[in-house]
């Protein structure tokens, strides 16, 4: 594994930012991505010009590993990370998945409160210091780019948390990131943190200070920035905040406060903020997890005014009520863009404008195909149906189990909704029907009797792509089996179509054989 020692040898005022997308946002219930979905987002966030990639944890699956091992082996221009605990075999497993990083590195990790020692590890302190040593020096044998976590900083013994921060950096961990574990801290409680350990700590110098914070009490960003003002110079975070239980400090949010408040920050991040949109996109479209309209920056509504006071002012004079363009973080002016007489150019060169890749000509000419379907049903193609078009075909891969090939459903005044389905079930066709309490509902039993999932489905959503009666509808479902829980997504102008897309979607990741571990379990 080569590594690139500018990664953690950053200048003072370079903030790096570490994206953990793809292994902590993919720890939400439902969010799990195929490797090929994990790919796509990380060439987004290299795009993006992300430091920092955590790719996921190699040693909690066959999956896993192939899906780090895939990112690590495309990925030129950013850091590929690898989770690991304090074990010898997940950090030689996260070492194998990275060997052909241009840059990589292994980031592992280890409990230091009073709590998770006592109650998780069993482990005395003295114990824990000497596993993470140990931790450090194993990763080093597969890097010198190895970052160390002591996890649940935020309600660890600060004399002990020196004592094994002090250690590590020793043993030669360049990167020693806090993580708010559980997000009990206070802004100030936080940054002071920060501050105290770089100061008590000898050898801090020597180590790049990152800081990991969850959003339980709503205070990721917060926290996250309060540590930058108090010397941090790694914020780890993720696209829309995904993560798991209430997520993880945002990404867009950190690169915009930083970058709009450089009269406050004396860092700044090399992130291409023109990127922030279609990666929130993208990470929308494939996890499922819809971006609610007021979210800071990526938000349908973030640069709306509706108030005639404020449209007033932003007429005269933009600044008035906005801190920001909308430009600068990837949101169009360019509304309709195309239509049914567009060309196979036109398309390719409107998809590439929004930072849309795909791998192959034969892709290039499925998406082409589907476009020109879609322009026949819609007048007007908005880029958000550009979006939504290539997630839905990325959404079927030719390796999934279920396909739809028919649906025909029946809802009249007084009658009971009917739905009579055909899918291809591993290229063998299978027909069903079933009655419901709605078309969607009767579609679904026709599906499951077909199926026969077991599953309970726990969220059915439904949300507008652009304006309009003939806007196209994108689904969301999620589903339970066992307590292994899913999500699945699909876009049509017709809603009983997407519905059905989306349960499919649902289905063949249940189908599929490959299961995680929760990296701290």
């Amino acid at each position: 594994m080569k590594t690139n020692e500018v990664r953690f040898g950053a200048a003072k005022d370079q903030l790096i930012i570490f994206d953990t997308t793809l292994r902590d946002g993919e720890q939400s219930p439902g969010a799990s991505m195929t490797k090929e979905e994990k790919v796509r987002i990380a060439k987004q966030l290299e795009r993006m010009r992300v430091d920092v990639i955590e790719a996921g944890f190699p040693a909690a699956s066959n999956g896993d590993f192939e899906s780090v091992k895939a990112v690590a082996d495309v990925i030129k221009d950013s850091t590929v990370c690898g989770l690991a605990r304090a074990l010898e075999k997940d950090i030689a497993r996260a070492g194998e998945a990275l060997r052909g990083a241009n840059s990589g590195r292994i980031h592992t990790f280890i409990a230091t409160s009073p709590i998770h020692m006592e109650k998780k590890l069993r482990m005395t302190p003295d114990q824990v210091v000497e596993q993470a040593v140990k931790a450090v020096q194993w990763a080093r044998q597969w890097t010198d780019n190895v970052e160390f976590s002591p996890e649940d900083a935020g309600r660890s013994d600060l004399d002990f948390l020196c004592r094994v921060l002090e250690a590590v950096i020793a043993a030669g961990a360049r990167t020693v990131n806090i993580p708010d574990t559980v997000g009990y801290n206070m802004p100030w409680q936080f940054g002071g943190l920060i501050k105290n350990l770089r100061e008590k700590i000898p050898n801090s110098d020597q180590a790049v200070f990152s800081v990991h914070c969850h959003n339980d009490l709503g205070l990721a960003v917060a926290n996250s920035l309060s540590a930058v003002l108090n010397g941090a110079r790694q914020v780890e975070c993720t696209v829309n905040g995904l993560g798991e239980r209430a997520g993880n400090a945002s990404l867009e949010e950190i690169v915009m406060a930083v970058r709009t408040r450089q009269d406050m920050f004396s860092c700044d991040s090399r992130i291409d903020t023109t990127q922030i949109v279609p990666a929130s996109r993208l990470v929308s479209g494939i996890t499922g997890f819809a971006v609610q309209p007021n979210k800071a920056i990526v938000g349908a509504n973030a640069f709306a005014h509706e108030s005639g006071i404020h449209q007033d002012g932003v007429l005269k004079h933009r600044e008035t009520y906005e801190i920001m363009r909308a430009e600068d973080v990837g949101w169009s002016t360019n509304k309709m863009v195309l239509g049914k007489h567009s060309g196979r150019n036109a398309f390719k060169t409107r998809l590439k404008e929004l930072g849309i890749e795909l791998d192959s000509e034969e892709a290039w000419n499925a998406a082409f195909a589907r476009f020109k379907d879609l322009a026949d049903k819609k007048h007007e193609i908005f880029d958000e149906d550009l979006h939504a078009l290539v997630s839905d075909e990325a959404t079927f891969a030719t390796q999934d189990r279920y396909k739809l090939v028919s649906l025909k459903v029946c809802s009249e005044t007084g009658e009971i909704p009917h739905a009579v389905v055909v899918l291809s079930d591993n290229g063998v066709e299978k027909r069903a029907q079933a009655d419901g309490g709605g078309p969607v509902d009767a579609a679904f039993k026709a599906i499951e009797s077909l199926v026969k999932s077991g599953s309970d489905l726990t969220l059915y959503s439904v949300n507008n792509i652009t304006s309009g009666t003939d806007a196209q509808g994108e689904v969301t479902v999620r589903v339970n089996r066992g307590g292994r829980i899913v999500n699945g997504q699909g876009a049509d102008t017709d809603i009983v179509i997407a519905s059905a897309k989306a349960y499919l979607h649902a289905l063949n990741k249940l189908a599929s054989d490959e299961t995680r571990a929760h990296p701290q379990v």
